[in-house]
């Protein structure tokens, strides 16, 4: 017996672990180039987000792996009659199971540990790669586009000579109450400054508008910051609930309630106060409006940071759902053709568990249904798994 679970054990990791090392690498150049094309990016700055993004691609790598693993050995062991062997002799075909299961759970929490690693800590740790890096992704943005953009800011030039850009058109985008302005200058030069964490802009003969009302211009030399967040696009300051480790959701969590259950009181407040004075025209105001938009965005909120934790034990723990479908749909099959094995494997999977499971996480940050039916997608697999593992015992 113990001979038996040694085997399998030690299949199941070869294939594992060459199979991930294989997925790991490619996912892994697929999200760097991915990335530099998008950011405009060097080869310096790509290479300092190898360590950001290994962990994003690791937890899409394994579950897919652990699939493939079960369709191979367990494929190959039936195919072989092994299986049929160890009935043979009186033993449950159970003894080579129940390795593969408690790889999957071991597995399954190392992927959860990863879903909390690579969603925290690899995607502010790659948004800090690209601040530090805006100044080489501005210019290689204007070098091979001749413009470069964010929300809520852009630049356009004719030419860009070594440092020194040509005419540019400098536009800052309108936010809130401020307007847009609009800068048109004879040369202009962009320096990180690390002392102030902010991307300096020196130009030089300007003509400037503010809005459609102001216009004027500027003969001589202007420097002026901008924070790196404004240039970037990237918010490290406000991270949504997709980039909270899971150990600091909870206290967010209790914020958000104390949040919202304060916005709720308000607006009853002010609901009943407007009742009691007559005041009905109020109750069908714009800022009446704006005032419950707020509040049901505060709800949004809530839901997504109660939804999130159960998300990712959810996409952790398919690992287990995966090999448990995998094994018994291999054995039933009885072929050492691998990629038919997985291929009927990861059909059902990406057709239904996926999908299944989108539908539970977005039904869930609205709160049309609870947080946990994340799992719903887990459970099918392992209704799916449970029968064809079953089958292929009778059988």
């Amino acid at each position: 017996m113990r001979h038996i679970t040694r085997y399998v054990i030690l299949e199941l990791l070869k294939v594992f672990v060459v199979a991930l090392v294989a997925l790991t690498v490619l996912m892994l150049i697929i999200g760097l180039v991915q990335r530099a094309v998008q950011e405009g990016m060097g080869p310096l700055p790509v290479l300092r987000l190898i360590p950001f993004v290994l962990p994003d691609a690791l937890r899409f790598a394994i579950p897919g792996t652990m699939l493939f693993a079960a369709c191979s050995v367990y494929g190959r062991m039936a195919a072989d009659n092994e299986i049929i062997a160890i009935k043979s002799l009186g033993i449950t075909p159970y003894v080579v199971v129940w390795p593969a299961l408690v790889l999957g759970f071991v597995v399954s929490l190392a992927a959860v540990w990863l879903n909390d690693v690579a969603v925290s800590w690899g995607r502010l740790g790659a948004n800090r790669v690209i601040l530090q890096s805006v100044e080489e992704i501005a210019y290689g943005m204007l070098r091979s586009q001749r413009s470069y953009s964010t929300k809520r800011f852009s630049i356009h030039v004719k030419q860009v000579q070594g440092r020194d850009l040509l005419r540019p058109t400098i536009c800052f985008h309108a936010t809130g109450d401020a307007p847009p302005v609009t800068l048109v200058a004879r040369r202009a030069q962009l320096r990180f400054n690390p002392e102030s964490n902010a991307l300096r802009i020196m130009i030089e003969d300007t003509e400037f508008d503010i809005g459609t009302t102001t216009h004027g211009h500027w003969p001589g030399r202007f420097d002026y910051e901008l924070p790196l967040t404004t240039v970037s696009g990237v918010d490290e300051t406000h991270p949504g609930p997709s980039q909270i480790a899971m150990r600091a959701i909870p206290l967010k969590l209790e914020q958000q309630r104390l949040t919202v259950q304060r916005k709720q009181q308000n607006l009853a407040a002010t609901a009943a106060y407007q009742l009691l004075t007559g005041d009905f025209a109020a109750l069908g105001s714009s800022e009446w409006e704006s005032r419950y938009q707020g509040l049901q965005g505060e709800k949004y909120l809530l839901n997504r940071l109660n939804t999130e934790p159960w998300r990712r034990w959810a996409n952790g723990f398919s690992c287990l759902a995966f090999v448990l479908v995998g094994l018994g749909l291999a054995m039933l099959l009885r072929t050492a053709d691998v990629w038919s094995s997985f291929g009927l494997c990861f059909m059902p999977v990406l057709l239904v568990y996926y999908p299944v499971m989108q539908f539970g996480v977005d039904r869930a940050k609205i709160g049309e249904l609870p947080a946990y039916t994340v799992w719903i997608g887990n459970l099918v697999l392992l209704v799916f798994g449970i029968i064809f593992l079953r089958r292929a015992n009778r059988y």
